[in-house]
């Protein structure tokens, strides 16, 4: 495990060493999980799926699933109005 010292910026702002940034391959915009351990704060990098993707693929799942099952716009409505009643 690679270490070095760091300081922290008026702003609370650490930089992570070059080194440990190229072989984590952290980029720029990555997102880390600030934790408090007993003795002291653990980064862990976290992957935020992108909304847009996301919602894209499950549109077409639930397509797909609507055209297995002959469900059509009609059908939607219907089951909006009863839902509503």
């Amino acid at each position: 495990m690679e270490s070095d010292y760091v300081k922290m910026s008026p702003k609370g702002q650490l930089v992570v060493p070059q080194d440990i940034r190229q072989s984590e391959n952290f980029e720029p915009g990555d997102k880390f999980m600030a934790i408090s351990v007993k003795d002291g704060v653990l980064f862990k990098k976290i992957e935020m799926p992108n909304i847009k993707i996301e919602f894209e693929k499950l549109s077409k799942d639930i397509e797909k699933k609507f055209k297995r099952n002959k469900i059509n716009k009609k059908d939607i409505e219907e089951a909006i109005k009863w839902a509503r009643k």
